[in-house]
């Protein structure tokens, strides 16, 4: 198990660049698998979660090729399905959770797909059976082994349907679209998560030959076709380490420009580490944090206590509560953190609380956080981190503390930030992998 030791209360300057984007990563590899053609992906995140991807589907018979850093050409002509059955492939599905799109792509193009119950984070209940039930109305049958805890469906040709999503899932409705690209007619999916990452995956899907059409609202329309060819794809940067770069430039009052950000792909998360009082200006597809030695925190009309929770997009994403609940700790005013989705995530609270954060957990989704508006620094103290989100969010209050402190488990940032420690050294940080 690693560490991270930092010595933090230093400011940070300089431009950095955000990595792909992970959670567009996880979709768009498992849609190789949709044709026996090269597809060529750039922009591909150097993290753990990803890369243990790839090496699952190299073992499925995929062909990898490694261009670039970060360019790669998959080539899914000689899938090898009996691997489904071996002890290697439990073992890397349980791993990472982006391995349950596969399912979709297998079932579309082979007729058969088998999953393990998969990994991930352990932020609360985080249920499956958007997906199934999806899958179930394109015409594959489903079964469940509960001892094991395994997956298994086939069907002989799917065939489009109507269905209205019981919740707006952006993996499940990835999964539901990379399979009806290849069912029989029409399917009609309402409900749809609508985020950048599953907007890029149907373009992406259309340049193969899929007829994709309702890309970025909510209702998507598909019309399958018979095969899909190859193409070349780029990823978006990642919006989660955006957020991320822009909470830690204010909680350690340093000037940093966040390098080509594809702006209009945010959404709200420029708008609300604004309404936390952090300054920023656009220069071009760059976003540039000014030095502030102090940021206060934006009241409703009425003067009521600003409410950050996390909504379907193009609301803010979960992914990122966890960094705006630590850049609230040193903001002037009060913020209730409302965290709806994941009952478990704010649970790395006590963590701030012993470093001196004032922090009121309500209840597993609610959080009020009273900002110190950096009159009482945090302390450094030895934490572990729980998760992607919170380790990191764990982190950027690492750097803005006084003295020294230890983050055990840094596998789990690992997952899902592409040489976090060289980046932020190359800033001016004090940090060293242990």
């Amino acid at each position: 198990m690693a560490s991270f030791e930092v010595i933090g209360g230093n400011k940070l300057k300089g431009d950095i660049y955000p990595q792909g984007a992970k959670n567009e990563a996880l979709q768009i590899l498992c849609a190789v698998l949709l044709t026996p053609e090269p597809v060529t992906i750039s922009n591909v995140p150097d993290i753990r979660d990803v890369n243990k991807l790839i090496e699952l589907l190299r073992d499925l018979g995929v062909k990898v090729e490694r261009n670039a850093p970060d360019t790669y050409t998959f080539q899914a002509d000689d899938i090898n399905l009996d691997y489904l059955n071996s002890d290697q492939f439990v073992e890397q599905g349980r791993a990472i959770r982006g391995s349950v799109m596969i399912v979709g792509p297998l079932l579309a193009r082979f007729g058969e797909a088998k999953m393990p119950k998969p990994g991930g984070d352990k932020i609360g209940r985080r249920r499956l059976d958007t997906h199934f039930i999806g899958l179930e109305k394109l015409g594959a049958k489903f079964n469940y082994d509960t001892p094991d805890v395994f997956y298994s469906a086939k069907a002989d040709r799917l065939k489009g349907a109507y269905m209205l999503l019981d919740e707006a899932s952006v993996t499940g409705t990835a999964n539901i679209l990379m399979a009806a690209v290849l069912a029989e007619g029409t399917t009609t999916i309402y409900n749809a998560a609508c985020e950048p990452y599953v907007q890029q995956l149907s373009r992406m899907l259309n340049r193969m030959g899929a007829k994709v059409s309702g890309i970025g609202s909510n209702l998507l329309v598909i019309e399958g076709v018979e095969r899909l060819g190859g193409t070349e794809h780029r990823m978006l940067p990642d919006m989660i380490e955006i957020g991320s770069f822009i909470g830690m430039a204010a909680m350690t009052g340093s000037e940093i420009t966040i390098k080509d950000c594809q702006i209009p792909e945010l959404g709200l998360i420029p708008d609300t580490f604004q309404r936390l009082g952090i300054k920023m200006e656009f220069r071009g597809d760059d976003i540039f944090i000014p030095e502030q030695d102090r940021y206060e925190v934006d009241t409703y009309i009425d003067g009521s206590i600003l409410n950050i929770s996390d909504h379907t997009w193009p609301g803010l994403t979960p992914d990122l509560l966890s960094v705006a609940l630590v850049v609230a700790t040193q903001a002037k005013g009060t913020v209730l953190i409302h965290q709806k989705m994941f009952e478990s995530r704010l649970f790395f609270v006590d963590k701030l609380i012993d470093m001196g954060a004032q922090i009121i957990l309500c209840d597993p989704h609610r959080a009020t956080v009273i900002g110190q508006n950096k009159q009482i620094p945090l302390r450094g103290i030895r934490m572990t981190s729980p998760d992607i989100r919170a380790g990191v969010a764990l982190l950027i209050a690492a750097l803005s503390a006084e003295g020294t402190s230890i983050i055990d488990n840094v596998e789990q940032i690992d997952r899902g930030y592409q040489n976090i420690d060289g980046r932020l050294r190359a800033l001016g940080a004090q940090i060293r992998r242990l």
